[in-house]
């Protein structure tokens, strides 16, 4: 090694470096002390999933574990956060990648639930509409987006509360941090929109989905403290499902032959 950088922020980790090495360029390097037991759970959890995220996330290559302390080694990416609010040219290449994360296998270790997460925020019989078979990142602030300075490509990074659940969650997610960065709720939704598993999902889902997030937020910082993201959060109510299938059969009807 022949330099190392902190990095202070967005991070789910004790400390974060970027390091240059003599013979094998620049590496992320996070850890964690054996004595945090969230955080030693999150960061095995990241190395146990980081072959399933190849080419979503980058790779690990290095592991150490000494001291008290345990890490891992990522290739760097030379890139930023994303821009998420408005005017920005990221949203495409961050649309994109999520697209390839509804093909993501899952993993052969235990992953939570989903709906398991939401359970006690929902009304009888309701966690049920939040199952589902696809690998969610679940956190995707702009800090957990990387886009490469190189080829403009989006990297989603942190996989370290990753959950099984309908593959609409992550977007729906990404457009409320959109709206948080200062995009307006119709152009939240509108990007959104570009998600045919989004439109494909039930109504139903969507407000249990939207309810049970609310409801968790308040249990956790108050209603006063909460109301700014749920406010954010029920616009995705807002979606017209209706006009949506309209427009898919009117699609539908002029792609076919005469």
């Amino acid at each position: 090694m022949t330099s190392a950088d902190t990095v202070a922020e967005g991070l789910n980790c004790t400390t974060a470096l970027v390091l240059q090495t003599a013979h094998g360029g620049r590496l992320f390097f996070k850890g964690v002390r054996h004595t945090d037991e969230a955080g030693m759970a999150a960061l095995h959890c990241e190395e146990r999933i980081n072959s399933t995220v190849g080419g979503i996330s980058p790779a690990i290559r290095y592991r150490f574990d000494a001291a008290g302390w345990a890490a891992l080694a990522f290739v760097y990416i030379d890139g930023r956060h994303a821009d998420l609010g408005p005017g920005s040219t990221d949203l495409p290449a961050v649309a994109a990648t999520m697209q390839r994360m509804h093909d993501l296998r899952i993993p052969d270790f235990p992953i939570p639930q989903f709906a398991d997460r939401l359970m006690k925020f929902c009304s009888p019989g309701d966690a049920e509409h939040l199952a589902g078979d696809h690998l969610l990142h679940t956190d995707t602030n702009p800090h957990n987006i990387v886009i490469d300075n190189r080829g403009g490509d989006a990297y989603v990074v942190d996989w370290a509360m990753p959950a099984i659940g309908p593959s609409w969650v992550d977007p729906a997610y990404t457009a409320v941090r959109l709206m948080e960065c200062g995009q307006s709720p119709a152009d939240a939704l509108a990007w959104l929109d570009g998600f045919t598993s989004w439109r494909q999902a039930s109504e139903c889902a969507v407000r249990v989905f939207v309810e049970a997030t609310c409801r968790h937020w308040v249990a956790t910082v108050g209603d006063r403290g909460a109301e700014p993201s749920n406010t954010r959060f029920r616009h995705l109510l807002d979606y017209d499902r209706t006009a949506t299938a309209r427009r898919s059969a009117s699609q539908r009807r002029l792609q076919q032959p005469l």
